[in-house]
């Protein structure tokens, strides 16, 4: 039998003191704080009383280490999907605030429906929706969990929505920590609820990074 409903999760807060994009650079795990959200992400999901069967997470580490909770209270060894990774972005490694205000870098802005400065949006929904739909008809019954970043998450809720992929990032509903749930139904991802279950008071790093 397929999974009978699928997790989005996306990662707690990382330890980022220099305030950087960090995307896919190695080296940005998980701040305490954020280690504390990854566990009451995993606390949330084994309170609605449900098995699961599969946990999934991208490479990066602080996926990786918000994916560690869930391995306790379920007992699941993570494995691990690229295509469920962050989105490549040519301000990696830049604070945004100055590189945006570089004209050198306007060039990276033309075309924000694609988006010109990164991987295009129909690119992730296609790894997104190829991952999903491998973990559900993987999976052993029950629930599936897939550990993995703000931007393939919301997209993909913008996709199964019928909405437009372009979208402000300041403008996301995706929390560190929060929960986006979706169950297939004649062959098409309807998402059925949206949790917050992470406390962010006195986070930093809570933006679209």
């Amino acid at each position: 039998m397929p999974a009978a409903r699928l997790h989005l999760v996306r990662h707690g807060e990382v330890h980022n003191p220099a305030r950087v994009l960090y995307g896919r650079l190695p080296g940005y795990g998980l701040s305490a704080a954020g280690r504390r959200m990854a566990r009451q992400a995993a606390e949330y999901i084994q309170s609605l009383d449900r098995p699961v069967s599969a946990l999934v997470c991208s490479p990066l580490q602080r996926t990786q280490e918000s994916a560690e909770p869930f391995t306790e209270l379920f007992g699941l060894v993570s494995v691990i999907d690229e295509r469920v990774i962050e989105p490549t972005n040519v301000f990696e490694g830049k604070r945004m605030a100055r590189a945006l205000v570089n004209p050198w870098n306007w060039r990276h802005l033309r075309k924000p429906a694609l988006p010109s400065w990164g991987e295009p949006y129909a690119d992730v929904v296609g790894r997104m929706n190829s991952a999903m739909t491998h973990a559900w008809d993987a999976a052993d019954a029950g629930d599936v969990v897939i550990v993995s970043h703000q931007l393939p998450i919301w997209i993909t809720h913008l996709a199964v929505a019928g909405l437009p992929l372009r979208h402000d990032p300041r403008a996301r509903r995706c929390a560190l920590s929060s929960v986006t749930s979706f169950e297939m139904v004649d062959g098409k991802w309807t998402e059925t609820a949206y949790a917050e279950p992470a406390s962010t008071a006195g986070a930093v790093d809570v933006g679209a990074v």
